[in-house]
Protein backbone atom coordinates (compact mmCIF):
# COMPACT_ATOMS: atom_id res chain seq x y z
CA UNK A 1 0.00 0.00 0.00
CA UNK A 2 1.25 3.18 -0.71
CA UNK A 3 2.06 6.07 1.81
CA UNK A 4 -0.02 9.19 2.59
CA UNK A 5 1.59 12.62 1.89
CA UNK A 6 0.50 15.42 4.18
CA UNK A 7 1.92 19.16 3.96
CA UNK A 8 1.43 21.88 6.40
CA UNK A 9 1.68 25.38 4.80
CA UNK A 10 1.20 28.80 6.73
CA UNK A 11 2.72 31.99 8.05
CA UNK A 12 5.05 31.58 10.65
CA UNK A 13 4.10 30.86 13.95
CA UNK A 14 1.09 29.75 12.67
CA UNK A 15 1.34 26.27 14.51
CA UNK A 16 2.41 24.36 12.22
CA UNK A 17 5.51 22.21 13.82
CA UNK A 18 2.42 22.09 17.05
CA UNK A 19 0.04 20.12 14.41
CA UNK A 20 2.96 17.80 13.14
CA UNK A 21 3.95 17.06 16.33
CA UNK A 22 0.35 15.83 17.89
CA UNK A 23 -0.58 14.47 14.28
CA UNK A 24 2.55 12.59 14.80
CA UNK A 25 1.76 11.51 17.79
CA UNK A 26 -2.06 10.45 17.15
CA UNK A 27 -1.05 7.89 13.95
CA UNK A 28 1.68 6.46 15.39
CA UNK A 29 -0.68 5.52 18.29
CA UNK A 30 -3.09 4.25 15.87
CA UNK A 31 -0.11 2.17 14.76
CA UNK A 32 1.13 3.92 11.94
CA UNK A 33 4.32 4.61 10.89
CA UNK A 34 5.37 8.10 10.10
CA UNK A 35 8.04 10.78 8.81
CA UNK A 36 8.51 14.07 9.30
CA UNK A 37 10.36 16.06 7.25
CA UNK A 38 10.61 19.98 6.53
CA UNK A 39 11.76 22.50 3.67
CA UNK A 40 13.62 23.75 3.02
CA UNK A 41 16.04 20.42 4.51
CA UNK A 42 15.04 17.40 5.56
CA UNK A 43 18.65 16.02 3.86
CA UNK A 44 22.17 16.37 4.46
CA UNK A 45 22.38 18.81 1.44
CA UNK A 46 19.08 20.07 2.07
CA UNK A 47 19.83 21.18 5.48
CA UNK A 48 23.38 23.05 4.15
CA UNK A 49 20.77 25.02 1.87
CA UNK A 50 18.54 26.04 4.57
CA UNK A 51 21.74 27.38 6.04
CA UNK A 52 22.65 29.07 3.11
CA UNK A 53 18.97 30.38 2.59
CA UNK A 54 18.60 31.24 6.22
CA UNK A 55 21.96 32.82 7.28
CA UNK A 56 23.63 33.17 3.84
CA UNK A 57 24.07 36.08 1.87
CA UNK A 58 21.17 38.27 2.15
CA UNK A 59 21.63 39.48 -1.06
CA UNK A 60 20.38 36.24 -3.27
CA UNK A 61 18.38 37.67 -6.20
CA UNK A 62 14.70 36.00 -6.04
CA UNK A 63 15.67 33.28 -9.19
CA UNK A 64 18.77 31.88 -7.02
CA UNK A 65 16.54 31.31 -4.30
CA UNK A 66 14.32 29.57 -6.25
CA UNK A 67 16.26 27.30 -7.85
CA UNK A 68 17.89 26.55 -3.79
CA UNK A 69 14.31 25.71 -2.65
CA UNK A 70 13.96 23.37 -5.49
CA UNK A 71 16.97 21.98 -5.38
CA UNK A 72 16.63 21.00 -1.75
CA UNK A 73 12.90 20.10 -2.38
CA UNK A 74 14.56 17.52 -5.35
CA UNK A 75 16.35 15.90 -2.48
CA UNK A 76 14.35 15.70 -0.27
CA UNK A 77 11.30 13.94 -2.79
CA UNK A 78 14.06 11.54 -3.95
CA UNK A 79 15.56 10.60 -0.75
CA UNK A 80 13.36 10.82 1.71
CA UNK A 81 9.63 11.38 0.65
CA UNK A 82 9.23 9.00 -2.27
CA UNK A 83 10.88 5.77 -0.51
CA UNK A 84 8.67 6.48 2.80
CA UNK A 85 5.62 6.70 0.63
CA UNK A 86 6.85 3.62 -1.24
CA UNK A 87 6.97 1.48 2.20
CA UNK A 88 3.56 2.80 3.35
CA UNK A 89 4.83 5.72 6.16
CA UNK A 90 2.45 8.55 6.49
CA UNK A 91 5.02 11.48 5.31
CA UNK A 92 4.28 14.87 7.15
CA UNK A 93 6.19 17.68 5.81
CA UNK A 94 6.76 21.12 7.53
CA UNK A 95 5.44 23.26 3.91
CA UNK A 96 6.54 22.24 0.93
CA UNK A 97 5.50 24.07 -2.93
CA UNK A 98 3.03 25.76 -2.20
CA UNK A 99 5.60 27.96 -0.07
CA UNK A 100 6.97 28.54 -3.65
CA UNK A 101 4.56 29.63 -5.19
CA UNK A 102 3.57 32.30 -2.47
CA UNK A 103 7.59 33.50 -0.93
CA UNK A 104 8.97 33.31 -4.53
CA UNK A 105 5.99 33.67 -6.82
CA UNK A 106 4.18 35.92 -4.91
CA UNK A 107 6.37 37.66 -2.78
CA UNK A 108 9.70 37.98 -4.73
CA UNK A 109 7.42 38.60 -7.78
CA UNK A 110 8.64 36.19 -9.92
CA UNK A 111 6.47 34.82 -13.31
CA UNK A 112 4.36 32.04 -11.58
CA UNK A 113 5.12 29.82 -14.51
CA UNK A 114 8.28 29.56 -14.33
CA UNK A 115 8.34 29.02 -10.73
CA UNK A 116 5.94 25.80 -11.23
CA UNK A 117 8.36 24.90 -13.60
CA UNK A 118 10.67 24.73 -10.77
CA UNK A 119 8.63 23.20 -8.52
CA UNK A 120 7.51 20.70 -11.58
CA UNK A 121 11.61 19.44 -12.26
CA UNK A 122 11.62 19.13 -8.38
CA UNK A 123 8.73 17.42 -7.25
CA UNK A 124 8.14 15.22 -10.32
CA UNK A 125 4.72 13.33 -10.04
CA UNK A 126 5.52 13.44 -6.41
CA UNK A 127 1.96 15.62 -5.22
CA UNK A 128 0.45 16.07 -1.60
CA UNK A 129 -2.79 13.80 -0.60
CA UNK A 130 -3.66 16.52 1.54
CA UNK A 131 -2.48 20.23 2.04
CA UNK A 132 -3.48 21.55 5.29
CA UNK A 133 -3.58 25.38 5.38
CA UNK A 134 -3.54 27.33 8.56
CA UNK A 135 -4.46 30.87 8.79
CA UNK A 136 -3.70 33.11 11.59
CA UNK A 137 -3.94 36.71 11.90
CA UNK A 138 -0.58 38.53 10.76
CA UNK A 139 -0.57 40.31 14.33
CA UNK A 140 -0.91 36.87 16.03
CA UNK A 141 2.00 35.63 13.69
CA UNK A 142 4.32 38.62 14.49
CA UNK A 143 3.50 38.21 18.51
CA UNK A 144 4.31 34.70 18.31
CA UNK A 145 7.40 34.87 16.84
Amino acid sequence: MAGIFITFEGTEGCGKSTHIHKLTERLQAEGHAVRVVREPGGTESGEQIRKLLKHGPKNLTAEAELLLMNASRAQLVQQSIRPALAKGTVVLCDRFYDSSLAYQGYGRGLDLAKVQQAIDLAVGETKPSLTLLLDISLSVSQARV
